[in-house]
């Protein structure tokens, strides 16, 4: 491939937050990548349920004191999000006992508020006008906060690895760590997505089918202790620490954005809500029982939901990528020279009629089988494409799927706010300028056919 290098404008305004898998290129980018992929498999994620699960009952008991009010759903699903990351990625919750949890998660949302700031506002993009701010003072107080926590986990989690080296307590496998007691998969079971994604393959997919085997598969961070120790990816603590960084700030935003825009899309199309909530009582009933895996491969229904609000509102609005050598493009025979930056608009591509009927509705059915498997590969890119595609993909539909129907099986989403009138600001992260604002009245527990 030839589109290898990201646009590093981020990197200039975050301080070395996003400096692994996000911009980080050539042989550092190829080792890491390598590296981290397995982390992400399937079998891996079916172990992070639990965590999805408790984190969604979390939020819903936070809404109940929404009831009945106008308040921004986005500043919930912020701090859900940062405590899943700070679980699934770094092992470690909010409710850490010296509050450093609390502190980091708090510390993660506020500087992602400031890299908006910093690129929102272009004079704020110069260093010499940056530092005449108060937003200076208290980046350096969180960037103290940030890395002070992510330097104790690495350090005690190394220090953990040893002695139980010593000890000969060899790691938790592949099979330890995705034990679910009863809950069988089979092998061949798919979802909606791997349908829609089939088009560009890439590693994550590989390391589904290939990748498996005797291999040790550990969680994220425990993973990069065992790599930087083993010797097969010698890597150090910085790197490791670059890399942890890197997932929970682009980890945190984009998810936040793209359940904040389903929840308010579901507000304003109360019949898809409704056929969404029909399909959640087909699999749960009445009950509070938590979501399984084998329960979201069900959810059939919100996924479209969910990959039709990705369409019309990509997290991330805009991909920039710098040639690495002249590309031909046939069509025109025309040649776009090495060292140019080449920008892809995800946000018109998704609203092309060439791919879309009606590209500016909301429709879910957009996304049935019959409409997807004919379609351009590359007509769909919200977590990118290639060997530069998101590396949590697949961790991302999941924790959405489990954190949506959570909230809708408690739930009605009201939003008063056409999407005719949504104010979106396009500048790292798409969002609405106006904040997602929606209401929440209690679930009747019947069905919706019933409900009326």
């Amino acid at each position: 491939m030839f589109i290898l290098i990201k646009l590093p404008s981020t990197s200039s305004l975050s301080h070395g937050l996003v400096e692994g898998l996000l911009i980080s290129s050539g042989p550092k980018w190829r080792s890491h990548r390598k590296m981290i992929a397995p982390t992400f498999h399937i079998n891996i994620l079916k172990s992070f349920v639990g965590i999805f699960n408790q984190n969604s009952n979390n939020v819903v008991e936070k809404l109940k004191s929404e009831v009945g009010k106008t308040f921004d759903v986005h500043d919930y699903m912020s701090g859900t999000t940062v405590d899943i990351l700070l679980e699934t990625a770094m092992g470690i919750s909010r409710k850490t006992q010296d509050e450093s949890g609390f502190d980091y998660a708090m510390a993660v949302m506020k500087m992602c508020d400031i890299i908006h700031q910093r690129h929102y506002k272009f004079w704020m993009r110069s260093e010499i006008v940056f530092k005449l701010t108060s937003f200076f003072k208290q980046q350096t107080k969180l960037l103290g906060i940030i890395h002070g926590l992510t330097n104790k986990v690495i350090k005690n989690k190394k220090e953990t690895y040893l002695e139980n080296k010593a000890k000969g307590i060899i790691p938790p496998t592949l099979e330890e760590l995705t034990h679910h007691s009863g809950e069988i998969l089979a092998n061949n079971a798919k979802t909606l997505s791997d349908t829609v994604f089939k088009g560009y393959r890439d590693d994550l997919d590989f390391n589904d089918e290939n990748d498996v085997g005797e291999k040790k598969r550990l969680a994220f961070l425990d993973l990069m202790i065992e790599s930087s120790q083993n010797g097969t990816n010698k890597i150090s603590d910085h790197e490791i620490k670059e890399e942890v960084d890197t997932i929970m700030f682009e980890g945190h935003d984009t998810t936040a954005a793209g359940s904040s825009f389903v929840l308010c899309l579901l507000g304003i199309h109360q019949d898809v809500q409704a056929r969404v909530y029909d399909e959640l009582y087909q699999i749960f009933g009445d009950s509070d029982r938590p979501a399984t895996f084998a329960d979201t491969l069900e959810m059939k229904y919100l996924e479209r939901v969910i990959l039709e609000s990705l369409r019309l509102y990509p997290p991330v609005p805009v991909i920039a990528r710098k040639l690495n050598r002249d590309v031909t493009i046939s069509t025109k025979n025309y040649v776009i020279p090495a060292g140019t930056t080449v920008v892809i608009g995800t946000f018109k591509l998704h609203r092309q009629p060439k791919y879309y009927k009606d590209p500016e509705v909301f429709n879910p059915d957009n996304f049935l089988p019959e409409n997807t498997q004919n379609r351009h590969y590359y007509s769909y890119i919200p977590f990118s494409a290639g060997p530069r595609s998101c590396v949590g993909r697949k961790y991302a539909l999941l924790k959405l799927k489990i954190l949506l129907s959570t909230i809708l099986r408690n739930f009605r989403t009201i939003s008063e706010i056409p999407e005719k009138e949504f104010k979106l600001q396009g500048d790292i992260i798409l969002k609405r300028a106006e904040g997602f604002q929606m209401k929440v009245e209690p679930r009747k527990r019947v069905p919706t056919n019933v409900a009326r």
